[in-house]
C-alpha cells in the first residue's frame, strides 16, 4: 500500500474512527462495501409530465412500468396460465382491493392462501436478489420483517427447511394474518422493483389529483424531481406571485379541474364565482368553455356555464396583473405582451406588429380603454382574497417544501443529464447567455447584472427559486425572485419555456389562428443533432461512452411517426403523456423509461382506464417495450455514481487501517 499523507488527513481520520473504532470494524466495512460493488445496478425509473393524473401515475408506480409483470413471466413461465399470472400481478398492484373480491368468490380460501403466499414469496425473492440483506431489511414493514426475511432466505427445496418454511406459512394463515401479510409483501415487491425514481417535471395542472401525487411522493423514499414549468407556476403562486396565482386558477378552470385547488389545498373560489356571475353574467363566454376529459365529461350545462364565467374573469385579471410585472421588469423584454393596450375596443380589433386582427369578442366591462391594465376596485379586492387563500394553505406550502427538498432544475445521475424542458441555444447551436437578475444594490454595493448559460444558468435559476422562500434573503433579491417565477413560466429565454411567446391572449381572443403559433426555441429545433447534444453534455461535465440527455415537456406525436429517441440515441424524450387532454394529439399515453442492469428500456403506454378496472378485470396499462440500449455486460453497482462514492469510502477506510496498523491512531476497544 502506498504511504498516505496522514498529517493532512488526521482530523478526518479521527472523525472516521468514531464510526469504525477498531481494525475489525474498518475491515468488516471494507468487505461489505467491496461486496456491494459487485451487486447488479439497481433499477432506475424515469417519469415526466404526470399532470395530475394520479390513478395512472400510481398504477405505473405499482407495476414499475411493466417491470413486475416481466419478473412474474420470468419466474413462472409456462408454470402458470396467463390468467393466473395476470391475477397475481393485480394482487401485487392492488392487494387490499383484490383481496376483498377474492374472499367473496374463492371457495377454499385456506388453499388459495397457501398457493398465493408461496408465489408472492418467490416474486419478492427475485426482486430483492440484487440488494444487500441490510437494504432489504430496511424496506420491510416492522410487523412482518422477521417473517419475510426468513421466507426470503429459506427455501422449501432445502429438505432440512421444508417443514420450517411450510409451518411459517401455515401459522400466518391459522392466526388470520394472511391478508395483512399479503398487503405487506405486495408493497415490498412494489418498492423493491424500482431502486430509484426520477420525475422529470410537471406534476401539476390538467388532471384532478396533483395533491394526491404529492401525498404519495411525501412518503416515497428514493426519488428526485427536476422542476417543470407547471411545478414552477405553483411554486410561484405559493411564494405570493399574483400572476402565477391567476395562471394556476385559469389553468384549473380551463380543464374544469378544481379538485386540487378546492379539495386538495382549500383555496376558496367562491369570491371568484360571485364576481364572475355579477360581472359576466350576460356574456356567452364561448371562448372560455372548459376543455372536458373523460374524467369530468359529465359536467352539466350549469356547471360549464359557471366555469366559463369564472374562466373569463380570472383571465382578464391575469392579463392585467401580468402587465404590471412586465412593466416593472423591462429587462425581460415582454412589454409587447401587454395586448390589452393594442385593442381598439370600439372596432373589435387588436393591432400586432402593425397588422389588425379581428377579436372573437370584445366584451370587457372591467376595462377602461384609457388605462386598460388597471384593476377595478372589485378585481383588486378579489385578488387580495385569492392571494390570502394561497398564502394560508398549509398543505400547499408543505407540498412546495417537498418539491424544493427533492428538486432542482437539473440532475446528473449515472452519466445521464436530466432536466424538464430546454437548454437555451443561439442560432449557431452554442450555449445562450441569459440574464437572470439585473444590476442592483446590495448592502451599499452595486451587484452587476448576472448572465449565465448552460449548467450555470440552470444552477443560478435554481438558486433564485430558493431565494424566494428564504426569510433572510436580501429584500430586493427576494422580491425579484418572487417576480421571476412569471418569467420562468412564459419568458422566451426561460429554461422551462423557450418559445417566442405564450399565446394565451391570442388563443382566447383572436380569430386568426396564425397568431396562436408559438415558435419553439433553438434547443427544440436542434436537439436531434448529435453534435449539439454532445456539446450540451460536455458543458455539464457529463462523461462516459453511454451518456444521454433525458427530458420531457413536449409531447411526442407517436401517431404521426415521431420518434422519442433522438440524436442517434443521445437524447430521449419521455413526456409521460399522462394527461388525457393530450391523448388525441399524441395517439398514446406517453412514455416511461426504465434503466436496469442490462440497459435502457423505453416503455410506450396506452391510456389507462381506471384502478377499479384493473382490480375487477385484471386490466393493466397496455405497454410496448422498446430496447433503447443494452450493455455488453450486466452493469454492477461499481459502474454507477453510487459505486464511485463507495470506492472513495473504501479508500478512506484503507487509509484508516494504515493509521491503525502503524500506530498513528490507536484503536478504541470497548
Amino acid at each position: 500500500m502506498n504511504q498516505y499523507n496522514i498529517e493532512q488527513d488526521m482530523r478526518y481520520l479521527e472523525l472516521l474512527a468514531l464510526s469504525f473504532p477498531t481494525i475489525a470494524d474498518a475491515s468488516s466495512e471494507i468487505i461489505n462495501l467491496q461486496a456491494i460493488l459487485n451487486l447488479p445496478k439497481g433499477t432506475e425509473h424515469f417519469l415526466a409530465d404526470i399532470h395530475g393524473e394520479y390513478e395512472a401515475f400510481q398504477h405505473v408506480l405499482k407495476n414499475a412500468s411493466g417491470n413486475i409483470k416481466r419478473k412474474v413471466n420470468e419466474i413462472f413461465g409456462n408454470e402458470l396460465r396467463e390468467t393466473e399470472k395476470r391475477e397475481l400481478c393485480t394482487l401485487i398492484y392492488y392487494p387490499e382491493q383484490k383481496l376483498e373480491i377474492i374472499k367473496n368468490t374463492e371457495e377454499d380460501l385456506d388453499d388459495w392462501y397457501h398457493i398465493i403466499l408461496n408465489r408472492l414469496v418467490r416474486v419478492c425473492r427475485e426482486v430483492s436478489s440484487k440488494y444487500t440483506r441490510s437494504k432489504v431489511r430496511k424496506s420491510l414493514p416492522a410487523g412482518f420483517s422477521y417473517i419475510i426475511q426468513e421466507l426470503l432466505h429459506e427455501r422449501t427445496e432445502d429438505s432440512n427447511k421444508t417443514a420450517y418454511v411450510n409451518q411459517i406459512i401455515e401459522t400466518i394463515i391459522s392466526t388470520r394474518r394472511a391478508d395483512d401479510f399479503i398487503i405487506a409483501i405486495a408493497n415490498v415487491i412494489q418498492h423493491l422493483a424500482i431502486d430509484y425514481l426520477h420525475i422529470l417535471g410537471d406534476i401539476y395542472d390538467r388532471g384532478p389529483g396533483a395533491h394526491i401525487i404529492m401525498d404519495t411522493m411525501s412518503t416515497y423514499k428514493h426519488w428526485d424531481i427536476q422542476w417543470g414549468n407547471h411545478d414552477i407556476l405553483w411554486m410561484g403562486a405559493a411564494a405570493g406571485n399574483d400572476a402565477c396565482i391567476c395562471n394556476v386558477i385559469r389553468n384549473s378552470l380551463r380543464y374544469a379541474n378544481l379538485v386540487t385547488l378546492e379539495e386538495g389545498y382549500g383555496i376558496n373560489l367562491l369570491p371568484l364565482a360571485t364576481f364572475a356571475l355579477e360581472t359576466y353574467g350576460d356574456d356567452p363566454c364561448e371562448e372560455f368553455i372548459p376543455k372536458l376529459s373523460a374524467g369530468n365529461s359529465r359536467m352539466d350545462e350549469k356547471g360549464k356555464r359557471l366555469t366559463a364565467l369564472m374562466h373569463k374573469a380570472i383571465s382578464v385579471i391575469q392579463f392585467k396583473v401580468e402587465a404590471a410585472y412586465f412593466n416593472r421588469h423591462p429587462e425581460w423584454e415582454m412589454t409587447d405582451r401587454n395586448l390589452f393596450n393594442n385593442v381598439d375596443y370600439k372596432r373589435g380589433v387588436c393591432v400586432i406588429d402593425g397588422k389588425e386582427y379581428e377579436m372573437r369578442s370584445c366584451n370587457f366591462p372591467t376595462i377602461d380603454p384609457a388605462d386598460p391594465n388597471k384593476l377595478t376596485a372589485e378585481e383588486e379586492a378579489l385578488m387580495k382574497r385569492l392571494h390570502h387563500s394561497f398564502m394560508v394553505s398549509e398543505k400547499l406550502h408543505k407540498h412546495m417544501r417537498t418539491l424544493r427538498g427533492h428538486g432542482c432544475m437539473y440532475a446528473i445521475y449515472n452519466n445521464n443529464l436530466l432536466f424538464h424542458a430546454s437548454v437555451p441555444l443561439n442560432d449557431d447551436g452554442s450555449l445562450k447567455e441569459v440574464q437572470i437578475m439585473p444590476a442592483h444594490e446590495r448592502n451599499g454595493q452595486m451587484v452587476p447584472a448576472q448572465r449565465y448559460s448552460g449548467m450555470q444558468l440552470m444552477h443560478q435559476t435554481g438558486m433564485i427559486i430558493r431565494t424566494a422562500f428564504q426569510t433572510d434573503s436580501d429584500p430586493y433579491e427576494k422580491q425579484y425572485a418572487i417576480d421571476y417565477f412569471l418569467y420562468l413560466w412564459c419568458g422566451k429565454n426561460s429554461c422551462l419555456f423557450d418559445k417566442s411567446k405564450m399565446a394565451t391572449f391570442e388563443r382566447y381572443f383572436l380569430k386568426d389562428k396564425a397568431t396562436h403559433k408559438e415558435l419553439k426555441g433553438n434547443y427544440f429545433i436542434m436537439r436531434d443533432n448529435e453534435e449539439i447534444c454532445d456539446r450540451i453534455l460536455d458543458s455539464f461535465g457529463v462523461t462516459g461512452e453511454n451518456r444521454h440527455i433525458i427530458n420531457g415537456h413536449v409531447p411526442v406525436h407517436a401517431a404521426e411517426g415521431e420518434n422519442p429517441i433522438k440524436a442517434n440515441g443521445k437524447l430521449m424524450v419521455i413526456d409521460g403523456g399522462f394527461s388525457q387532454a393530450y391523448h388525441k394529439e399524441t395517439g398514446i399515453a406517453g412514455y416511461t423509461l426504465v434503466y436496469h442492469s442490462r440497459g435502457f428500456q423505453l416503455v410506450q403506454h396506452e391510456p389507462f382506464t381506471s384502478a377499479s378496472d384493473a382490480v375487477l378485470r385484471g386490466t393493466d396499462i397496455k405497454s410496448t417495450t422498446q430496447i433503447v440500449e443494452m450493455a455488453n455486460r450486466r452493469m454492477l453497482v461499481a459502474d454507477t455514481d453510487k459505486g464511485t462514492e463507495l470506492k472513495k469510502q473504501i479508500s478512506d477506510l484503507e487509509e484508516l487501517l494504515y493509521a491503525y496498523r502503524h500506530g498513528i491512531l490507536k484503536e478504541k476497544r470497548p
